[in-house]
């Protein structure tokens, strides 16, 4: 299975011929052309910077052989489309072609006691390959190879990151959601997090457009 890391929260996933789109959102400039070519994305929740809705609306309408799965308010804002939007939750599985998926999580992290939570889903894919967990540090409780780790954002905070680094014991973590850090910063938080920080686990910071085999 390959990664491809886009800008922010976006990857793509390929196994077999297969692709997947987790979080193609608004600050990811070429989250259109990585939809275009995916059988299926998968959004963590409706912000904004994780789900461009006009763009997978779009997409819908011009592919009919797209499907979308995404936490009931992703799946209300799309439509039924035919029963190719899927509302999932956690304890939810599914299969895009030879990739399983299983869904962990229930809400977006607290910024702020006056913004509300909306539900946040994290996937696992591939019999725990890789997981992305959207805006959340919800530990799946099943073995993760890759972890995608937030590293940016009003939620965030470095010493969580590194207990949950710690929590879920993953062999390698690949940043994500790094968008609010200069490149200053992102090297600090690869140094605070990575092998020779508080984790001891390989931090791995790769530029857009990067892919990697897992």
């Amino acid at each position: 299975m390959q990664l491809t890391k886009h800008a922010h929260a976006c990857v793509t996933i390929e196994k077999d011929g297969t692709r997947l789109v987790i979080d193609p959102g608004t600050f990811t400039p070429d989250a259109a052309e990585a939809v275009a070519h995916a059988d299926a994305v998968l959004i963590t929740h409706e912000h904004f910077d994780h789900f461009d809705e006009k763009l997978v609306a779009a997409q819908l309408a011009a592919r009919p052989a797209l499907e979308v799965y995404g936490t009931p308010a992703v799946a209300a804002a799309l439509g039924d489309r035919n029963g190719r939007v899927h509302a999932v939750a956690a304890g939810d599985s599914f299969s895009v072609g030879p990739v399983a998926v299983t869904v962990h999580g229930h809400r977006h992290a607290l910024i702020h006691a006056d913004i509300p939570c909306p539900d946040n889903v994290g996937y696992l894919l591939d019999n725990g390959t890789l997981y992305h967990p959207g805006d959340a540090y919800f530990a799946p409780e099943t073995p993760v190879r890759t972890l995608l780790l937030p590293t940016s954002g009003p939620w965030t905070k470095l010493g969580e990151a590194a207990d949950y680094v710690r929590a879920v014991k993953p062999e390698r973590v690949v940043q994500i959601h790094e968008l609010m850090l200069s490149d200053l910063g992102q090297n600090s938080t690869a140094n605070f997090l990575g092998v020779n920080g508080l984790t001891g686990v390989p931090f791995e910071r790769l530029e857009p457009g990067t892919t990697v085999e897992l």
